[in-house]
Parts: C-alpha cells; structure tokens; sequence
C-alpha cells in the first residue's frame, strides 16, 4: 500500500554544503552555514565521510513546518583530518589500524610494506591515502610509532591530531620544500629595493627559530627618519598550486603547545630560507615609513627588498636596554621605543581598547613535564614590535582597500573584528554599575572610551581582575573576511595580517595581492570568501588546540599537590559549580554544585554572575577569594576538580592579598 505524502513534507531534493557532525549513537548530523538547519544523515549515507569534513549533502526528506531535514552526503569537499592516531593490528597478509576515537569510523587497511616497522598492538601515527566509493575499506599508512612511555608526546599528538592538523609533513611536501631554489636571479634582484646596508635587527622571544619580521632605521635629516617593517618573503618561495601551497593552505596557521610548534611550513621555509638570521642576505616584502620623532608618517613605501640583519635581539636584551638606556644600538632602540609608545597612546586616543593580559608559560624538563609556571607580562620590548606591526598592517590594508576593478573593491582577507554583543553588554554594563564605574552605551567610539576609562579606573583594585575577564566576553572574535568592517578592538578601520607570513596563510595571501596590486594587474581570486572562512576556523581549531595542551600541562602540573590547599580566584560561575584559579600557579579547576549544596543550595545569578545560597546568602561571585583544595587531576579528561574549603566558621580561610591576572580565553558556558 502507498502511503500519501503529508502536506508538509517537501519532495524535491536539493543540494546543501555543510560540516559533518557525528554524534557517538551514529547518527550523524550536517551543519550548514548559513543556520538554516542541520540535516540528518543516517550511518548508511555517510559515503565515505568522517566526522568534521565539510561536504556536500543531497537533502531528500523535508518537513516544511518543522524545518527538519535528511539526507545522503554525495561529496566530500575536503576532509577535516587524514591522520589519526589508534593500534595497528597484524596478521599474515594484511594489517588494519584501529583509531582511538569516540566518533563511529571504519578502520583503515594497511598494506604490509606501509606499516613502517610497527609491530602488533602497538600504538602508532596512521594516515589516511585512499577511500573512494568503491572501497569497502579506506587505506591508510603508519606515518609513526609512538613510544607508550613518552606520555606527553602522546597526548600532544592526540590534541594535534583531534583538531585536525596533520603530525608530519607528506613526502612530496618535504621533497618540494628542499628542491626551493634560494638562489636570486640577476632581474630578481634589479627589482628589489636594497636595504643591505641601512641598520636592520630582528627582536623575537629567546626560543625562537623562525624570524619573520625585521625593522630597520635611518636618518633622513634632523626629526625625521626612515623606519622600515621588513616582512619575510615567503610567497617568493610558496608558489601558488604547488604541493607545498596546497599543505600549508590546509594547515593555514603553526600550532603552538607548551612544549613544541606544529609548523604550517617545512623546517627549510620556515627557518633557513625564510628566516631573517642575521648576517645573511634575505628576500623580504617591505612597509617603508618616513616618520617624525611623533610617530606621524609622512609617507609610506610598500615593496619587495633584499635586507641584511645586522643582529638577532630577544625581548629581553631589548627590554634591558630600554630600562638601563645602555647596550648595542641603543640609541636606535631607545627612538623607536620612544615611536612606538607615542603610537600606542594615540592609537588607544582613537578607539582602541586596553585590555591588559598576562601570558603564562610552563617551566619543562627534559621530557616535557611541567616544573614550574612562570608569567610573562606585555613590556615595552614587546610593545615596540606590536606597534610597528600594526602600522604595517594597517597601512597595507589601506592601500588595497584603494583599490577597485571595474569600480569594485578586490577579494582580500581582511582582519575584521565586530563590534561588542549587545546581549553580553548590557548585563557587564549593569556589573560594573555596582563598582561605581559609569558606561556610555550611545555609540560604539563611547563604547569603547567606556571601556577604557573603566580599565583605567578599576586598575589596582579588586575588582580589576573579573572586570577584565567580563569586558573580554563582551567582545566579538576577530576573523578573516572580504566584508571590511574594520577592526573594532584596535580601532582601525582597514587591518589585514602581513607580518608573519610563515606562520599564518591569510599572510601570504595579503603578500600575494599586494604584489599583484603593485604590477597594477589586480589578483581577483573568487574564492576569497571560502578561503578567509578555511582560515578563521584553522585559527579558531589551533587556538582549541593551544588551550587543551595548557590544561593537559596545568593538570600534569598539579597532580603533584593532590590533597593540598591553595588561595584561588573565582574564574567562572555556572549552575553545576565555579570555577577557580589558583593564585600561585594559575591553575584552573572546577568547585562543583554537588561540594556546596552540602552546605546549603546553591543557584546561578546571572546578573551577578555568582552563585548564592538560598538560606545562607553566602554568595559566590567572579573575582572573589577563596581557599581550595586539589581533590582530582584527570590527564585523561585534561580535567581538575577541586573543593571549597571552610573554616570553623563557615568562612573561606584567609587569602593571600596578591593580585590575579589571567590571560585565560573564556569558555562559552561559562557567565
């Protein structure tokens, strides 16, 4: 019998492009962009896609009353992850890998002379080569063994890897890199401008390997000077369409942990032949500023050039020199910090926000394991490089937005960063209407003068930490985009990344159109708006993945101290508990909902953000002090649990009076 279709339910197929989500049940679900609906795919209709691959989805069943759709994947537009880490499984002919995963996915095939000495049972690196349609198992190749009692290079690995980004480059890849002929022809070098012989340094941290930005100096007459930002010339070396473009495309950003950095480019790009090391004769693509001692440019010159490093400086030597006023080139360094701090305050004159933040990086042994936590503030050293970076950005973003093909802008990553959720805002203005701090919400410049007359204000008292915090959570995330909005957070109304090119692709493709601009022959690349999207989530993928290896490393770290109390810092509030941060080591860990209703019952008060005893009105909020003890480390789970301590009066315990700071990215469930 046939069965009569419903008046609601739509009987023609159409076609929608999305991201695959596979739910642990099976089942799996493709979220389409655009928020018009998720569409339900069921296990036989996957056609060979994985969990996070963006693909083409056939919608096939729709109820038009409920929006609810099904439907069969027919493409695969790009995968998300082609290598996995699991146990290789060996017999006669044959052997498969099996992946650690909780999302539902077929083992891999491996043909015996791809499993790279691994032997049975062993936990190894495994890459997928092969699945088309007609496969009924996908092949794949050990890429690496792992040694089961190096912990820490494991689970490394498993984050990488969980958020998509591959542990090794292929083959083909590293053979291109070192095929990269760094020999400049005799025309390549008549079209550079020289600066081989104008004072140039680079400042970076003291680990640091790769060098991708450069600034030199010099005396044009009596207040006046020639300041350039010199950037490396990457793209010169990346051709468009090689193997090497299309790996670093995928990767789109270097992944840094505590411990290691996943590069987006091969060690012979990123630090031999790209890398500005002093004493060598390097391509680079130049912004060029004659400025006046006020930090006012008076011209602006942006194109490729040769330069010449006269010396390698860590924000350290530099910070030295600007405290004691003494040391190499001094008198250089001391003018530009001069510049640099000018800019800086009329940069905040006209708009941008000062956000304070703190960077806390892990002390490690030899294996990696935390000893010790150390925070790193923002000094002027650094700031001297912040602020000639951002000109440069900056003044490039302008030059393209100049420029129009057939009275249309060009296709350009912009670096856009909106302005502040008014959902979010008005609960934070409220908040800080209770510290006596006045918002001015009639526009989004009063906005931000608001913001930064109230950073001000609250600096040294204590309040300023979850003041800090919550300002933060108003804001929207930067991102790539064609669509120039501007940069809300800076203040600018044209920003674009330049300056690191061998760590971030959007650079690259700013090098490549800047370049294509100056020939006067405009790139037009219709794919701009896909690309700058693939970006933006690599980004956001990377910094997950940054942030799940400082808690993996802040666990690791406090399993040493399980059962001992410490001073803390409420960080976050929720209805199942809040979290705290401890004040000397700058560990973060859950109080959970279950540990307080012993002492009475605890709800969310959102507002406040604070959690309050309904026959107590004890009350836990944002910022407070209070006294925790470690009662959980989960390296599995990258999970801490602690407990609220009491005193015999059914008072926290007295904290320590010193002043938190965190430079922690919220989590969105949190308040």
């Amino acid at each position: 019998m046939k069965h009569k279709k419903s008046k609601h339910q739509s009987s023609q197929a159409f076609s929608l492009k999305g991201t695959l989500d596979i739910a642990r049940s099976g089942l799996g679900y493709v979220v389409i962009k655009d928020g018009s609906g998720d569409v339900l795919v069921r296990p036989g209709n996957f056609n060979n896609a994985l969990h996070g691959d963006t693909v083409r989805v056939k919608v096939f069943k729709e109820n038009v009353a409920t929006g609810k759709k099904e439907g069969k994947i027919t493409e695969v537009v790009a995968r998300l992850r082609t290598e996995f880490i699991g146990t290789i499984q060996l017999s006669t002919n044959y052997a498969f890998f099996i992946p650690d995963t909780d999302k539902p996915m077929p083992d891999l095939y491996i043909p015996l002379d791809k499993i790279n000495g691994a032997q049975h049972k062993e936990r190894v690196v495994a890459r997928l080569v092969q699945w088309n349609q007609e496969d009924k198992k996908p092949v794949g190749e050990v890429v690496k063994v792992l040694d089961d009692e190096d912990q820490n290079d494991s689970a490394m690995q498993v984050i990488l890897s969980e958020s998509g980004f591959p542990l090794s480059f292929p083959g083909e890849v590293l053979k291109e890199s070192e095929r990269v002929n760094d020999q400049l022809s005799e025309k390549e070098i008549k079209r550079r401008k020289d600066f081989g012989d104008v004072l140039t340094f680079t400042i970076d941290p003291v680990d640091a390997k790769d060098f991708d930005d450069a600034i030199s100096i010099k005396a044009i007459k009596k207040g006046l000077y020639e300041i350039g930002v010199h950037i490396a010339d990457v793209s010169h070396f990346v051709e468009v369409g090689t193997a090497l473009d299309t790996e670093a495309y995928n990767r789109a950003t270097s992944v840094y942990l505590p411990d290691r950095v996943n590069p987006m480019l091969p060690e012979n790009i990123s630090n031999v032949l790209c890398s500005l090391r002093p004493g060598e004769d390097k391509c680079t693509f130049s912004a060029v500023f004659e400025m006046d001692t006020k930090g006012d440019v008076k011209k602006t010159w942006i194109g490729k050039t040769l330069i010449h490093s006269d010396h390698r400086f860590t924000y350290e030597d530099v910070q030295s020199i600007i405290e004691v006023g003494k040391g190499k080139y001094a008198e250089e360094i001391l003018l530009l910090n001069s510049i640099a701090q000018k800019m800086r305050k009329e940069r905040f004159r006209h708009g941008a926000i000062n956000f304070s933040s703190q960077e806390v990086r892990f002390k490690l042994d030899e294996k990696g394991k935390p000893i010790g936590i150390v925070v790193k503030e923002s000094k002027e050293s650094h700031q001297l490089i912040e602020e000639f970076m951002l000109l440069a950005n900056k003044k490039i973003a302008e030059y393209v937005s100049n420029i129009q093909v057939s009275n249309k802008n060009i296709p350009f990553p912009y670096r856009t960063h909106d302005e502040p959720d008014q959902e979010k805002l008005i609960p934070f203005v409220e908040f800080s209407r209770k510290f006596g701090h006045k918002f001015d919400m009639g526009s989004p410049e009063k906005i931000a003068a608001s913001f930064n007359r109230l950073l001000k204000d609250a600096e040294g008292k204590p309040e300023q930490h979850v003041l800090e915090q919550l300002g933060i959570r108003t804001m929207a995330k930067a991102a790539y985009t064609t669509n120039n909005i501007g940069h809300y957070g800076l203040g600018f109304e044209n920003y674009c990344h330049f300056t690191s090119p061998i760590r971030r692709y959007p650079d690259i493709m700013v090098h490549r159109i800047v370049e294509s601009c100056l020939k006067a022959k405009p790139l037009i690349d219709k794919k701009m708006d896909e690309k700058c999207s693939h970006c933006s989530e690599r980004e956001r993928a990377a910094m997950d993945a940054e942030r799940a290896a400082n808690k993996y490393k802040q666990v690791e770290f406090m399993l040493q101290y399980l059962g001992e109390e410490f001073d803390a810092v409420i960080s976050g509030v929720a209805r199942f508990g809040f979290w705290a941060e401890t004040v000397e080591h700058k560990c973060e860990g859950l109080v959970s909902i279950n540990d307080l209703n012993e002492y009475d019952e605890f709800r969310l008060i959102e507002s406040d953000y604070s959690l309050v005893g309904r026959r107590s009105g004890r009350k836990f909020r944002m910022g407070d002090n209070v006294r925790i003890k470690v009662v959980s480390a989960n390296l599995d789970k990258r999970q801490l649990d602690y407990e609220w301590v009491k005193d015999s009066k059914g008072k926290t315990k007295p904290t320590s009076k010193q002043k938190v700071k965190s430079n922690k990215k919220p989590k969105q469930e949190k308040l």
